[in-house]
């Protein structure tokens, strides 16, 4: 599988990519592609999200230069921004097990792994689709399947600007928190080793080996 970091990237050009990696692969074409990113701040709503669930008005987020997309991945409302690595795995689970459930909880074990090199123990909820530290949500996850092709992915809290989930209610969920990792720790972590971890994961719990490459996003 091949994989690429392609740095600060706005959420509508990382989804025109990902809709042409998703028709190559329809087609037969390509490569199994993991996609790794950060995005400028932006709110994204899944397929059955509430826009109640954004607590900031349009005009708020307008002047904050926050943009606001619905798609097609599972899930309710979720904040992207800069210090969060954002995963979108191109696969198809031809090659693999047509099985979504499997997909998403090897997707998120991958998760689980990289935060145990942090000494950090991380647990998958299917009822609250994420990787949760206690009553945190560390990773969210929301995944689109069509023709056993997956995108859109993960969302993992590296350093991210926590007073941002305040804009939503994340995931829909009242009641639960928001971690990262940074503040669990409590010092900086740097981006490249999480990169590196996640991607050494990936490679363990879908058993392929992962090649570094470069994507264009036009």
């Amino acid at each position: 599988m091949r994989w690429a970091y392609l740095g600060m990237t706005p959420y509508g050009q990382a989804l025109d990519l990902q809709y042409r990696l998703v028709a190559e692969r329809k087609r037969g074409e390509g490569e199994d592609t993991l996609l790794l990113l950060q995005h400028p701040p932006v709110v994204t709503l899944g397929r059955r999200a509430q826009e109640s669930n954004i607590i900031a008005s349009p005009e708020f987020l307008a002047k904050q230069g926050i943009e606001v997309f619905r798609v097609e991945r599972g899930g309710d409302v979720t904040y992207h921004g800069p210090g969060q690595l954002v995963g979108y795995p191109i696969l198809d689970l031809k090659n693999y097990r047509k099985d979504v459930g499997w997909y998403v909880e090897s997707m998120a074990e991958a998760l689980v792994r990289t935060l145990a090199d942090y000494g950090i123990s991380g647990v998958y909820r299917s009822d609250l689709p994420g990787v949760w530290v206690g009553e945190e949500k560390i990773v969210a996850i929301g995944a689109r399947i069509e023709q056993w092709i997956t995108y859109h992915g993960f969302a993992f809290n590296v350093n991210p600007n926590m007073e941002h989930w305040q804009l939503i209610v994340p995931c829909g969920i009242q009641d639960k928190g928001v971690a990262a990792l940074s503040r669990i720790l409590r010092r900086d972590v740097p981006m490249n080793d999480v990169i590196a971890a996640v991607v050494r994961h990936f490679g363990e719990v879908f058993g392929v080996e992962m090649r570094e490459t470069s994507l264009a996003l036009a």
